[in-house]
């Protein structure tokens, strides 16, 4: 009867050994996985997020191919809001004091 029953050093072999050849066949799964190519599906893929971000942030695509002018602004009107823009930046409107919060109603 002694035959059939293996004893606990035998077991304990055993699952060492089964152990051994899990942990090998991970660790080998584990180095083959860093040779698998993934390169080409990134490069065939890069940017594309940003193309279509830009895409969606243009109003008329087909804009640039219009060739029949802006009516609008005579160029003296346009020159004018021209001049009138820059001039904003050199002489800008005094700033209110920093107290004033817009309650008295002086302007």
């Amino acid at each position: 009867m002694s035959l059939l029953i293996p004893s606990r050093a035998s077991l304990a072999a055993r699952l060492r050994m089964y152990l051994r050849m899990y942990l090998t066949l991970c660790l080998g799964a584990a180095l083959l996985s860093g040779c698998a190519a993934t390169t080409p599906d990134w490069d065939r893929r890069f940017g594309l997020a940003a193309r279509a971000t830009l895409a969606q942030q243009v109003l008329h695509p087909e804009a640039a191919r219009n060739t029949d002018p802006v009516a609008g602004m005579d160029g003296r009107a346009a020159a004018a809001a021209q001049a009138r823009y820059q001039k904003s930046f050199t002489d800008p409107k005094p700033q209110p004091a920093s107290f004033t919060i817009g309650v008295s109603g002086a302007r």
